[in-house]
């Protein structure tokens, strides 16, 4: 009587103690769990310990609500101009309202990978190849605004959407790579030709800038020239005038006089050239040493004494 008496007591007391583990639960953090009473929703229980009705309420879905990171699987994209990218990328989302991302929606993260695949495909599908490789900024920004204003009715918040590879098939790449050195080539070969005739540019500009400095000196040159022939001449004219003024004042005396000091004169630089070795002495040189004996009575005579002005010196010597 006595051990079945002690028997009912040990199994109150497991089912007590059964009863008390049933009913505490203890949520760690980062989590948030969802309670059901006969199946429905009716409260969460944060982090921390938690105290149930036993055998009456449930823990229904278990929640993480820390930012969580989700793999795109590669796919193949056609864009606009009909050309086949591979793409993949990765999804930063967290979990906001956890009793609509545990009833909302079934598998969260396989909705949001589908959906992030299906709008990846209609973002790039208005794009052409070369805007899809250099935009890669615009179609994250595209595909942020899209899955975040998606998923806002499953409590879920989707903070970033990264592309990590956009790549054209092998053909592609060569075909890109053969139009990229083209292109460069072409680019290369029409600076040159820029260069080549900037240069020719600038050879002409100095050609004609030579050119007219060279005519402009030419131009001053010859004005100079001028000048100077002018003003020789004027010499020329005013030393005409004055052996004129001369001739007319002291008659033909004074005529010998000016002859026989440029004969004199002439003769003199003939004689004292360095080069030369033998003087020829004209046949008139009797003519000439009268016009030097002439020349010399003239300088000799004063207002006062000594020949009149018209006397004819006399005949000197026929030697030299």
């Amino acid at each position: 009587m006595q051990l079945g008496f002690g028997l009912i007591w040990v199994l109150v007391l497991v089912l007590v103690v059964a009863t008390l583990f049933a009913g505490a639960k203890s949520v760690p953090q980062g989590q948030v769990w969802t309670v059901e009473r006969f199946g429905a929703f009716t409260r969460l229980l944060n982090p921390g310990l938690n105290f149930l009705i036993p055998f009456i309420d449930r823990i229904g879905r278990k929640l993480n609500v820390q930012e969580q990171v989700l793999d795109i699987p590669e796919q193949s994209v056609i864009t606009r101009d009909n050309a086949t990218v591979a793409v993949d990328g990765v999804i930063y989302y967290r979990v906001l309202e956890a009793e609509k991302a545990a009833y909302q929606v079934t598998f969260l993260p396989q909705a949001l990978s589908t959906l992030a695949m299906t709008n990846i495909r209609s973002v790039i599908g208005e794009l052409e190849l070369d805007a899809t490789l250099s935009s890669r900024e615009r179609i994250n920004t595209a595909l942020l605004i899209t899955l975040d204003g998606a998923t806002a009715p499953w409590g879920v918040k989707v903070s970033r959407v990264e592309l990590r590879r956009i790549e054209p098939p092998e053909n592609l790449i060569r075909a890109m790579n053969l139009q990229m050195t083209a292109e460069r080539e072409r680019r290369a070969t029409v600076m040159k030709a820029e260069g080549e005739r900037e240069a020719a540019v600038k050879l002409a500009e100095g050609n004609k800038a030579s050119l007219i400095l060279s005519a402009e000196g030419r131009q001053e040159a010859a004005q100079r020239d001028a000048m100077a022939r002018e003003r020789l001449a004027q010499a020329e004219a005013t030393a005409t005038r004055l052996v004129a003024q001369a001739v007319a004042e002291g008659g033909e005396t004074a005529l010998r006089y000016f002859i026989s000091d440029r004969y004199v004169q002439a003769f003199h630089a003939i004689a004292a050239s360095p080069n030369s070795r033998l003087v020829i002495v004209p046949m008139e040189a009797s003519a000439l040493a009268g016009g030097i004996t002439q020349a010399l009575s003239l300088l000799q005579a004063t207002p006062g004494g000594g020949r009149p002005t018209g006397s004819v010196p006399a005949t000197p010597p026929r030697g030299v």
